[in-house]
């Protein structure tokens, strides 16, 4: 029996895959430095979890409306107006099980054969997979480290043909921590509203921001773009809650509703239970963000500065998020035992099996000249990692 033909058109997450492999050397007894991870290293807030037990002893624990409880859409509600001056009601926001199957109910409810979707790159790795899986066609733009992985507008301008239908957006980045400006944001809408295109905003990392920079929604930025915009956060990663599994949406009424209704054939409501929790994070978790962000800032700053120091490595540092991008062109090329590294999965390989240094190659995010280093371990693991990382590289021909 022949599998659909969807199924040839994906790969699986390497991230998920390498976490996966990292897992399974410490389960044997192998002591590893492990950067992969794409969530933070801290509890989740006791807000959540005092909210999720209430919940399990009040008995909370049947389906919900498919979409979410309306105790947490207005929590949600609350935050996009507090946080950003935005103004939902509940019929605009739908409670999904993570940012991913809000991203991928999204790509369901929009897309289909013929569509064109714009993605700047070094992206997400899961932006393409999603749109091939609703017979879409990811249209990478690319964007240069030296201007700081900005998009550049003429080149945006470029590729848009009359088969784009959306761009997506993600700042902080996930991988390289780089941030959009507001100037950058009212270019992009402006582009946006000149040809009908929507602009999916995954503002995962919007609370992790460092030194001078802010975080802009590209939905503030003209009176205009709440139409034309989809929000997607979670609680995930501000409130170190990723096994939770909840998040969410919010945009124009048509759009959402469309995306409920793929929600309700195929996982209806996220657990209750979860729900519960998020609520408790989303109303008391503001001290939790701040002490979590403080503490990331100092990794940031020890990951970066480690790097730079290891002769072939040039890591700029990032505005947000929790990844350090550093480039590795200089090492590509260099051999080990006579084999050359010619990659930076080549490299990435070489780290994990001579260091038990685990990174992620840049290969999935869109480019042959980088690595994925998470900075959320302790502090202690960060510098000891280096160490090993330093001596595998001063080995290297």
């Amino acid at each position: 029996m022949n599998l659909a033909s969807r199924t040839t058109r994906i790969t699986p997450s390497p991230t998920l895959q390498l976490s996966a492999t990292v897992k399974s050397l410490v389960a044997q007894g192998q002591r590893v430095f492990d950067f992969t991870a794409g969530e933070p290293s801290f509890d989740s807030p006791d807000e959540a979890k005092h909210a999720a037990i209430t919940a399990i002893q009040a008995g909370f624990t049947k389906y919900t409306a498919v979409t979410g409880i309306d105790e947490l859409k207005d929590a949600i509600i609350e935050k996009l107006q507090r946080d950003q001056g935005l103004t939902y009601s509940r019929s605009q926001i739908v409670v999904s099980c993570g940012a991913k199957h809000t991203l991928f109910n999204l790509a369901l409810a929009l897309f289909e054969a013929g569509d064109e979707v714009i993605i700047p790159a070094p992206y997400w790795v899961s932006y393409p997979e999603q749109i091939l899986l609703a017979d879409a066609t990811p249209v990478f733009l690319q964007t240069s480290e030296a201007k700081n992985f900005t998009i550049d507008l003429a080149a945006l301008k470029g590729i848009i043909t009359e088969r784009t239908k959306a761009i997506i957006l993600n700042s902080p980045c996930n991988p390289t921590g780089s941030m959009y400006n507001r100037e950058t944001l009212e270019d992009i809408a402006a582009l946006a509203l000149q040809h009908n295109l929507l602009v999916i905003s995954d503002e995962i990392y919007e609370r992790m921001v460092y030194d001078e920079h802010r975080h802009y929604s590209i939905a503030t930025v003209h009176p205009d773009m709440m139409d034309h915009t989809i929000i997607v956060n979670g609680v995930s990663k501000t409130y170190s809650m990723t096994g939770w599994r909840i998040g969410y949406a919010a945009g124009p009424e048509r759009i959402l509703k469309a995306m409920g209704n793929i929600q309700s054939q195929s996982t209806s409501n996220p657990t209750s239970i979860a729900q519960k929790a998020a609520v408790g994070a989303l109303n008391g978790g503001t001290q939790f963000i701040n002490h979590m962000v403080k503490e990331l800032g100092m990794r940031r700053q020890a990951i970066v500065e480690g790097l730079n120091q290891i002769s072939g490595i040039h890591c700029p540092m990032p505005a947000g998020a929790f990844y350090a991008f550093p480039n590795v062109s200089d090492l590509c090329g260099r051999r080990f035992e006579g084999k050359v590294l010619s990659t930076p999965l080549d490299l990435a390989n070489f780290f994990l099996n001579e260091a038990k240094v685990a990174c992620i190659p840049g290969e999935p995010f869109g480019t042959d000249s980088h690595l994925r280093f998470s900075y959320t371990g302790p502090l202690s693991v960060i510098e000891e990692g280096l160490h090993h990382l330093a001596q595998a590289i001063a080995r290297l021909e």
